[in-house]
C-alpha cells in the first residue's frame, strides 16, 4: 500500500524506527510538548495526532492508537507494514486486579491474555498467546530499573468491553489465573507484531484498582504520568542500535 495511508497522514521517513503509542490523542501531544525536542506533527488524520522528535539526540514518534484492540490493530498494522516501524511501545493505563498493586504503579505485559476475537483472523488452528518482544521487555525493565520504578513483569488482560454486564466481567477468574490488571489494546498489538516480525511492549501505569474503587481522574490521566514515560523513551534509545 503506498503512503500516507487511509488513516496516517505521513510522509515517508517522517516516523521514527520506535513509536510511542497512548491510547489518548491528548497524552500524545502532551508527550510531544512537553517530552521531545523539536517535535513535529507528522499526523492529524481524524484527530489522532503522531510527534516526531527526538530523546536524547534519538528519533522517537509518539502516535496514539485510540481505544480497544480495532484501533490500535489498524495503527500497528499500517506503521508496521507500511512505515517501517520496528518497535511499538504502548503506554497506557490499566486497572488493577492484584491486590498488592496500587495507583501510579507500572505494570509490564509479559503477556496479554484476550477474550477478543481479533486473533480469528489468522486462522490458527489453536490458542495463539500473545506475548512482548523479549529484548523490548528487557530494555524496558532495564530503564525502569534505572529510574528506580515500582514495576511489575507478568500476564494481564486486553478485554473489548469497558462495561460488562453487572456479574459477567470474570474479573475474579482472571484474578485467580494471576492475571494482574486490565487494559483494552496489548494483545492486539502483540498479534499485529508477531505476524510483521516486529517488536512490542505494553507499559501500563494503574489508574484505578478494580476490587479498591481508586481511580486517577482523567486529567490525571493525561498529564501525570511522566515516570512511565520516561521509562519508554529511555527504552527507545535503548533500542537505537539494537
Amino acid at each position: 500500500m503506498p503512503i500516507p495511508t487511509p488513516h496516517i497522514a505521513a510522509k515517508a521517513g517522517e516516523i521514527a524506527k520506535t513509536v510511542l503509542m497512548p491510547g489518548d490523542p491528548l497524552r500524545s501531544k502532551f508527550i510531544a510538548e512537553n517530552f521531545l525536542e523539536n517535535p513535529v506533527l507528522v499526523n492529524n488524520t481524524r484527530g489522532v495526532q503522531g510527534h516526531t522528535g527526538t530523546w536524547k539526540g534519538v528519533p522517537v514518534t509518539v502516535m496514539a492508537s485510540g481505544m480497544g484492540i480495532p484501533a490500535i490493530g489498524i495503527y500497528s498494522y499500517e506503521l508496521y507494514n507500511f512505515y517501517g516501524v520496528e518497535n511499538i511501545i504502548r503506554i497506557g493505563s490499566a486497572g488493577a486486579l492484584r491486590d498488592d498493586l496500587k495507583l501510579m504503579d507500572l505494570v509490564i505485559a509479559q503477556g496479554a491474555c484476550t477474550d477478543s476475537n481479533f486473533v480469528h483472523q489468522f486462522e490458527l488452528n489453536g490458542t495463539f498467546a500473545p506475548i512482548a518482544d523479549y529484548t523490548l521487555m528487557s530494555k524496558a525493565i532495564e530503564a525502569a530499573e534505572e529510574h528506580g520504578a515500582n514495576i511489575r513483569v507478568g500476564n494481564i488482560l486486553s478485554g473489548d468491553n469497558f462495561y460488562s454486564p453487572e456479574g459477567c466481567d470474570g474479573n475474579d477468574k482472571w484474578k485467580r489465573m494471576g492475571v494482574m490488571a486490565v487494559e483494552m489494546e496489548a494483545a492486539g498489538l502483540y498479534m499485529n507484531a508477531a505476524y510483521a516480525g516486529k517488536r512490542a511492549l505494553c507499559i501500563c501505569t494503574i489508574s484505578d484498582h478494580i476490587y479498591r474503587g481508586e481511580a486517577l481522574s482523567a486529567e490525571e490521566r493525561q498529564n501525570s504520568l511522566t515516570q512511565m514515560i520516561e521509562i519508554a523513551l529511555d527504552t527507545a534509545v535503548k533500542m537505537d542500535k539494537v
